[in-house]
C-alpha cells in the first residue's frame, strides 16, 4: 500500500480532485494529471445524505486502481464511514479521511481505518472549530480543512478559514507531529499563496488542475511553486 506519510511535509504537494475530471475518460484523465506531476489523487466520495451530492463508490475506485500508481486519497463525505471505509480500502484507497462532525467516536473510526491497512485523516467543515480535532492529532496522518461547504466542486474560496489552518499548524508544531494539513475548496494558482502562508501543505485542486486554461501541468506547477510561502 502506498503511504501518504512518505510525502514531504515541507513542500507543497498536489492532489487533483477527480470530481473535476471527465468521468467518461477517467483513465486518460488520471494519466494526464499523473504525467503533469500530481503527487496523489483525491477521491471525493459523497452519499447524497451527509452532503447533497452523489459521486463514486468502491467499484469505481477498484477499476481506476488498475491504471494508477498514485496514492489514492479518499475523502468520505458519508454518514457511515465505519461501514464503508473497509470497502474503499479493499478496493484500493491508500488513505481515508472522514468527518469529525459525524455521530461516531472518531477514535473508533481511526482504529478501523488503520486496522484495514490505510492511513487516516480527519476533516472539518467551515463551521467546525479547529480545536474539535485536537484530541485526535496524535493518531492521524492528515487534517483536511474545507474552504468551501462540501458537496460540489467549483465553489468560491473561503479566505476566512485561514486562521483555522494556522491554529492547526501551530498545534501540530507544538506537539512536534508529522501531520499533513490538506486544504480543499477553491484552490488555484492565486489562492494557494494564502493557504501556504497559513500553514497548509497539501492542496486539493479540481478545476484548478483538470480545467486549467493552459494545461494540467501548468496548474500543478503553479501550486507546487507556493512551497516558498510555507
Amino acid at each position: 500500500m502506498r503511504n501518504i506519510k512518505e510525502l514531504a511535509f515541507d513542500k507543497i504537494t498536489v492532489a487533483p480532485s477527480l470530481l473535476a475530471a471527465d468521468f467518461g475518460e477517467l483513465n486518460t484523465e488520471i494519466k494526464r494529471v499523473t504525467d503533469a506531476g500530481a503527487d496523489l489523487l483525491h477521491l471525493d466520495v459523497m452519499d447524497g445524505h451527509f452532503v447533497p451530492n452523489l459521486t463514486m463508490g468502491p467499484p469505481l475506485v477498484k477499476s481506476i486502481r488498475k491504471a494508477s500508481d498514485l496514492i489514492f486519497d479518499a475523502h468520505l463525505m458519508i454518514t457511515d464511514p465505519l461501514k464503508y471505509a473497509p470497502a474503499f480500502i479493499e478496493s484500493g484507497a491508500d488513505h481515508i479521511t472522514f468527518h469529525v462532525e459525524l455521530d461516531y467516536d472518531p477514535a473508533e473510526v481511526i482504529k478501523t481505518i488503520k486496522r484495514c491497512g490505510a492511513t487516516a485523516g480527519i476533516c472539518v467543515k467551515p463551521k467546525t472549530p479547529a480545536e474539535t480535532v485536537f484530541p485526535y492529532l496524535d493518531d492521524v496522518e492528515m487534517v483536511l480543512v474545507m474552504t468551501v461547504e462540501p458537496g460540489f466542486g467549483g465553489q468560491s474560496f473561503m479566505a476566512d478559514m485561514m486562521p483555522k489552518i494556522t491554529l492547526l499548524r501551530e498545534e501540530i508544531r507544538r506537539r512536534r507531529l508529522k501531520v499533513h494539513i490538506e486544504v480543499d475548496g477553491g484552490i488555484d494558482g492565486i489562492t494557494v499563496e494564502t493557504v501556504a502562508r497559513a500553514g497548509g501543505n497539501m492542496m486539493v485542486a479540481g478545476t484548478g488542475v483538470f480545467r486549467h486554461p493552459e494545461s494540467a501541468a501548468k496548474g500543478i506547477a503553479e501550486l507546487h511553486a507556493a512551497t516558498k510561502f510555507l
